[in-house]
């Protein structure tokens, strides 16, 4: 498979990367301290804040995105996990929504994949397809935070935006 190891003088090189990661989403999420702030008098009682209980009803999120916006998400049915088999499966749906959504991408075949290190990514079955596609993965450092975006500004503001309407 294709890969990209060194620093790219483009100016765009960063316009051109996709990247995905996973997140569990709870079915019901209370809400946080500053969600449920309010103004009460001086001779009311400070309203209760329960603890923070997640509940036991959740689903895995796979989400592809790259400087635009969201590309593709996929809700793991439940039961599933993400393994290679199913990993593949992402991956071709993926490429199937790339086409309408970013068709300037698909065409020129200009772009990247950033992917983490999961062994269902690595596994053989979805390496092999990625060959067969012809795709560029960026390679990913081990234990590496920065190359981690979603964690910081994309996952909260799904979740936020779920969580609205579960």
């Amino acid at each position: 498979m294709p890969r990209f190891d060194c620093h790219s003088s483009d100016p765009d090189f960063f316009k051109k990367i996709v990247t995905g990661d996973e997140t569990w989403c709870f079915v019901y999420d209370p809400t946080t301290k500053s969600q449920s702030a309010a103004w009460v008098g001086q001779t009311f009682p400070r309203p209760k804040k329960l603890r923070f209980q997640k509940s036991r009803v959740k689903t895995m999120l796979v989400i592809f995105f790259d400087w635009q916006g969201v590309i593709h998400k996929d809700f793991v049915p439940e039961g599933e996990t993400i393994h290679a088999v199913y990993y593949r499966g992402v991956m071709e749906r993926l490429l199937n929504k790339i086409r309408p959504v970013r068709p300037g991408m698909c065409e020129s075949g200009d772009w990247f994949l950033s992917r983490h290190n999961a062994p269902s990514h690595n596994a053989t079955i979805a390496e092999q397809f990625l060959v067969r596609r012809k795709m560029t993965v960026l390679d990913h450092p081990p234990y590496s935070p920065d190359l981690a975006p979603a964690d910081y500004f994309l996952f909260p503001k799904v979740k936020s935006h779920l969580k609205e309407r579960l």
